[in-house]
């Protein structure tokens, strides 16, 4: 099967007159003859759209909106490799190296080991959702479009900007982060300056083919990978006493100070922290469009990646758990991202080992340099894909000939510019009311992915398609989507709690007690209002189950002889493939 079958342009079945040729000039964009060396920055010949908007602006075209995003311009360049690195990328991070000294000082290392466990479950559940969906429909936007397909266009609107909103500021967050990392050393090196070195450097791999980017986060997470290795082994000899500094430690720090910190309450307060570290995950459905053969990489990269993130994750919060009490008073608090306060460089100084920690130090800056580089694919990829869908300015859609869309790009590089908030005054509230908007972003969209799949398959069943059409199918189907749903639904209502009643809140009077709430819960109503906003000006209403269109961008290999020939190679399988295969 020709690799690049989605990519090309198939006629729109719904009002032809109205499809535009060539999408990639939008207005305000003149067509040139630039120099040669330019060339390349040219719009992709050939690409029609069909606009989603009427005449009056105020009548939304569903199919089209569909038709777009299953016919876009951007190039199939990601091979299976890059898909498993681009997800691990996007989320071994600040959220696991940093974010988790946070969450050990509020809940203690039993509350801190179960958070992970439980995110982890629902992310499972999450991800195999994604990946049947994303694997049906391989088109641009992933999630955001399958909640304007299967759900609502107005609840697609609202998380696919809550989504690109939670990465443009997530981009910023994590150049400051990257900065600070450089204060371990005490180099004489001013904080402007390294953000503009490490905002050139995001943008300039962003700028790149996406084949660069995928070999970039290749790279950077193979090293996060094995630093964290190494310290889950290290972990392991540090606490049996196999360093000169430290005896046996053992379950020591579980029983003094405890294992549990601030009850019940403290548990419910670092989910959100948990499912912030294991944020980004969903990349590897949103990269769909630009996969070479999302039929056979898909499947592998939702089934590895969960695999190795959640032993990474827990088996290391457990180490870190056994190594750093909840009571050390250099684990950082709410407004300190300071990498000198990280458990993993605590641990290792508790140990008395030289050199090490600043070995773990440079580990956390390409961690945090990792993440911000997929914060800037995630925000750009998900802006060019809502302007396809006319939910964005349209000029957000253009796409030049190697597949780069550096309109969605240069706004993007936009947002970054806020990471020179960190040389002025207002650093510490700039960088709590940023992380707030970003805060619950990822439970709206795991939330919304497991709604849109509900909606998914009970339209498959319905509309007549069996279950075993499908190229992958979720070996936990939809009851492991309403396991996700209610979960995340749950986690939503213990953070309202939290919000309303901070751990250690101190605050009296109205005003600190409503700043503390919008600075934990203010994802929820700038989700609201745009949701409304778009529901009350389109008059969209909720997708029914019968209406759901499960044709345009349907990944073609179901219907090809190829599909057929891998059903027989698949039943010649010996028992173990079948087992390693459906696990890995």
């Amino acid at each position: 099967m020709d690799d690049f079958t989605m990519q090309k342009t198939k006629p729109y079945s719904g009002s032809t007159s109205t499809v535009t040729p060539l999408l990639t000039r939008p207005k305000g964009i003149k067509s040139l003859s630039p120099p040669k060396a330019f060339d390349s920055f040219r719009s992709g010949p050939d690409h029609a759209f069909a606009p989603a908007l009427g005449e009056n602006g105020r009548q939304y075209n569903a199919k089209a909106a569909a038709w777009n995003t299953a016919n876009t311009p951007l190039v199939r360049r990601l091979k299976g490799r890059h898909l498993q690195m681009i997800a691990i990328g996007g989320s071994i991070g600040t959220g696991l190296f940093i974010g988790s000294g946070a969450a050990l000082a509020t809940g203690g290392p039993a509350s801190l080991l179960i958070s992970f466990i439980v995110i982890g479950s629902i992310l499972f559940c999450t991800v195999q959702a994604l990946g049947e969906m994303a694997v049906t429909f391989p088109v641009a936007g992933s999630f955001s479009a399958f909640a304007t397909r299967f759900i609502d266009p107005a609840w697609g609107f609202a998380i696919g900007w809550n989504y690109a909103m939670q990465w443009a500021i997530t981009m910023p967050l994590e150049v400051m982060a990257a900065s600070i990392t450089l204060e371990y050393w005490n180099l004489p090196i001013p904080s402007w300056a390294s953000i503009t070195v490490f905002l050139l450097f995001i943008i300039s791999i962003n700028l790149f083919s996406v084949r660069i980017y995928g070999e970039a986060e290749y790279v950077f997470s193979i090293m996060k990978v094995t630093a964290v290795i190494g310290f889950i082994i290290l972990g392991v000899v540090i606490n049996c006493g196999g360093t000169q500094d430290s005896g046996y430690i053992g379950g020591q720090y579980w029983a003094n100070p405890g294992a549990f910190h601030n009850g019940f309450k403290g548990f419910c307060n670092i989910l959100v922290t948990a499912a912030f570290s294991f944020s980004g995950t969903e990349l590897v459905g949103l990269a769909a469009a630009e996969t070479q053969n999302p039929s056979k990489a898909l499947p592998t990269a939702i089934k590895q990646v969960f695999w190795r993130i959640a032993l990474f994750y827990v088996v290391s919060i457990a180490i870190v758990g056994l190594l750093v009490p909840y009571d050390n008073p250099d684990l950082i608090n709410s407004n300190n991202i300071s990498a000198k306060a990280s458990p993993f460089i605590i641990a290792i100084q508790s140990a008395g080992i030289s050199g090490l920690d600043s070995v773990m130090n440079a580990v956390v800056m390409i961690a945090v340099l990792s993440v911000a580089n997929s914060s800037m694919y995630g925000a750009t990829r998900t802006l060019q894909a809502l302007a396809e869908q006319g939910q964005a300015p349209r000029i957000l859609a253009y796409v030049d000939r190697k597949g780069r869309p550096l309109v969605a790009i240069g706004s993007s590089a936009a947002f970054g510019l806020l990471a020179y908030l960190y040389t002025s005054s207002v650093q510490g509230p700039a960088f709590t009311w940023l992380l707030a908007i970003s805060g619950l972003s990822s439970i709206f969209t795991w939330t919304s992915i497991c709604w849109a799949h509900i909606q998914f398959r009970k339209a498959w069943l319905l509309q007549g398609n069996q279950l075993s059409d499908l190229v992958y199918q979720s070996p936990i189907g939809s009851i492991g989507s309403w396991v996700g749903f209610i979960a995340l639904i749950a986690i939503l209502v213990a953070q309202f709690w939290v919000a309303i009643s901070p751990v250690g809140s101190t605050a009296t009077t109205p005003g600190a007690q409503a700043s503390n709430f919008f600075a934990a819960y203010l994802a929820m109503p700038v989700v609201l209002l745009f949701y409304v906003c778009y529901k009350v000006w389109y008059r969209t209403r909720w997708v029914t189950v019968k209406d759901v269109d499960l044709m345009t961008g349907r990944n073609e290999f179901e219907t090809a002889g190829e599909r057929r020939q891998w059903k027989e190679d698949k039943a010649e399988w010996p028992r173990w493939k079948v087992v390693y295969k459906t696990l890995c």
